[in-house]
C-alpha cells in the first residue's frame, strides 16, 4: 500500500535538461571542459558541483567546483521560462494531492528546484522539498528518498519514487522504494 509518493524533478515533473545541457555546454565550453551529451545525461541527478569536480580530476583542470557550479546556474536561470511540465508525471501529482503525502527529492540546488515548481503551478503540491544541499551522499545513494520519506513522515516501504535516471533509480531501489521509471512512461505515451 501506497502511502507516500516522491519525486525527481529535472526530467521527472519538469522537462529541464535540454535547457541544462545548453547551459553546461556553454559552460565547459567556455572552461575547457570535455562534456559530451551523453555523458551529461548519464550523471543526471548528481549535482552540478560535484560533475565539475569529477570532470576536473579526470581532465586535470583545477578549477573551483563551487564557483563553475554556481556559473552553469547562472547560465541556466535565463531560460527557465520556457521550462515545460511532464504532464504524465505532473497528473500523477495532482491526482494524489491531498491523499497522500508527497515530496520532491532533486539532485539540484533548493533555489533553483523552487523556482522550476513555482514556474509549473505546481509548489503547492508537496509537503517537502530535498535538495542535494540536505544530503551528505547523493545519488545513487538513497540518502535524498529517505531524507525526503522522513520529512513527510512516511516509512520507505510504504513510498512510491518517480525517477528518469539509472543514478536515480538506483537510489530509489536503494532505499526500499517501489520505484517508477518515468521513461518507461514516456515511451508509452505519445507526446
Amino acid at each position: 500500500m501506497i502511502r507516500g509518493i516522491v519525486f525527481d524533478c529535472d526530467g521527472t515533473l519538469a522537462d529541464t535538461m535540454p535547457m541544462h545541457w545548453i547551459a553546461w555546454n556553454r559552460v565547459t565550453t567556455r572552461h575547457g571542459l570535455h562534456f559530451p551529451e551523453d555523458r551529461f545525461y548519464a550523471l543526471g541527478g548528481v549535482p552540478s558541483r560535484d560533475i565539475v569536480q569529477l570532470l576536473c580530476l579526470e581532465q586535470n583542470i583545477n578549477l573551483d567546483p563551487i564557483a563553475v557550479s554556481h556559473e552553469k546556474e547562472l547560465e541556466y536561470l535565463p531560460m527557465l521560462d520556457q521550462v515545460q511540465p511532464i504532464s504524465e508525471v505532473v497528473n500523477v501529482a495532482w491526482e494524489n494531492h491531498g491523499k497522500i503525502p508527497m515530496a520532491v527529492a532533486s539532485g539540484g540546488q533548493k533555489l533553483i528546484i523552487e523556482q522550476v515548481l513555482v514556474h509549473l503551478g505546481i509548489r503547492q503540491l508537496f509537503d517537502a522539498i530535498v535538495t542535494s544541499e540536505d544530503v551528505t551522499r547523493q545519488k545513487p545513494a538513497p540518502d535524498i528518498f529517505l531524507e525526503a520519506a522522513r520529512r513527510i513522515g512516511v516509512a520507505p516501504e510504504f513510498c512510491r519514487g518517480y525517477e528518469d535516471t539509472d543514478l536515480g533509480m538506483q537510489a530509489i531501489i536503494a532505499a526500499g522504494m517501489d520505484a517508477v521509471d518515468v521513461r518507461q512512461i514516456l515511451k508509452k505515451s505519445p507526446r
